[in-house]
């Protein structure tokens, strides 16, 4: 891999490589952007065939974070890390308390949260060797597992996507497809089968299917099925990627909304959707919600006002639909522009103001 050359493709600012061969520390954190302020993005830990597959994630990871916290209105940057290894048999507080030195070395130019893979004890474990984590314990000053905000966020945007496709925000009686029933998955059919929805879900993971079935009445499929099952919304709750040339044929969906990032294979496919008169709702806009919670805890965490964030998503979803339709573009294009143009307006304000390229990061750094 042309590691300096693919840095370069989308102005990344940093990779940084951390191994610590007492605890089996192999982590990778990439820094995107921190022009609207310090990097904030969780940490994902996944058993990677290789360095390179572990490389591609991470830089995809956190250029997505830049534009979620740039179209949520938060004034953070983009940025993620992620840990090789199996979440299920590596895990050790000596790793996570390793990794937790590598973050405070960052000196607060990135700030770590849970993600696929980790969760709040682990949080916990690397809040004693740094303060730049969120997502700890509420016992710790914390706002705690942010799945449920996640979740919520995507039912808030999934109402305006139905809104628009079937003139209600009403889910009573839709069916929803939900790939991915963990973490985010299990909260988000609670919250549709609170709202009358009818439950279709898969994962690889058989209890938590079970689980689905016996709390919400929801049908078990396998999981290749859930691409092509008849369904109002597809709602991708697992690893991205899952629209793509191969799938887009098959879908019979009306609408893609859920909590997985990076979705779409490539930006094309966005088009592709539009083309079949699937309407895409951009999942770095409404899988928000737990970036939005946990970044509350940066102001002193306040679970109302947090929550009364997360559902302005509804909102942002609406007028990126507006957008879409005005400008005659798929709503992943009108999501990334509503993204870099605040990103660039702030930027060049800055620049203005201080004369120094990257605006006011400088300053940022220095008063974390």
């Amino acid at each position: 891999m042309q590691v300096f050359e693919r840095l370069a493709e989308y102005r990344y600012e940093q990779l940084v490589f951390c191994h610590d061969k007492a605890t089996g520390l192999r982590a990778i954190v990439a820094i995107h952007d921190t022009t609207l302020g310090p990097a904030l993005g969780g940490c994902r830990m996944y058993p990677y065939a290789s360095e390179d597959d572990a490389v591609v994630d991470v830089l995809r990871l956190a250029r997505g974070m830049t534009y979620k916290a740039a179209a949520s209105g938060l004034n953070l940057g983009g940025g993620k890390s992620v840990i090789i290894g199996d979440p299920r048999a590596d895990k050790t507080e000596a790793l996570f308390r390793s990794f937790g030195r590598y973050i405070e070395t960052l000196g607060g130019r990135y700030i770590v949260a849970e993600d696929v893979g980790t969760s709040t004890e682990d949080a916990n474990f690397i809040r004693v060797e740094t303060e730049h984590v969120v997502g700890v314990d509420v016992t710790r000053g914390g706002s705690g597992d942010p799945s449920p905000f996640t979740a919520l966020g995507v039912l808030q945007g999934m109402r305006a996507c139905v809104e628009e496709v079937f003139g209600t925000t009403s889910l009573e009686g839709r069916t929803v497809a939900v790939q991915g029933v963990g973490h985010v998955g299990y909260h988000l059919c609670r919250l549709l089968h609170g709202a009358g929805a009818s439950l279709i879900v898969t994962d690889v993971e058989a209890t938590a299917v079970g689980r689905a079935v016996r709390e919400f009445g929801a049908k078990a499929v396998e999981p290749d099925e859930i691409l092509t099952i008849p369904c109002d919304v597809y709602a991708p709750c697992a690893l991205g990627a899952t629209v793509n040339d191969r799938t887009i044929p098959g879908l019979r969906c009306r609408i893609i909304a859920g909590s997985a990032n990076n979705v779409l294979l490539e930006a094309r496919h966005g088009e592709a959707l539009a083309g079949r008169g699937i309407l895409y709702a951009p999942d770095y806009v409404i899988n928000a919600g737990g970036l939005i919670n946990v970044a509350d805890e940066l102001e002193g965490y306040n679970e109302r006002r947090a929550t009364k964030r997360v559902m302005r998503i509804e909102e942002r979803i609406r007028r990126i639909i507006a957008i879409s339709r005005r400008d005659g573009v798929a709503t992943n294009v009108a999501a990334d522009t509503v993204a870099l143009e605040r990103i660039a307006a702030i930027g060049s304000m800055e620049r203005l103001h201080t004369g120094h390229p990257y605006g006011l990061q400088v300053r940022r750094r220095e008063t974390l």
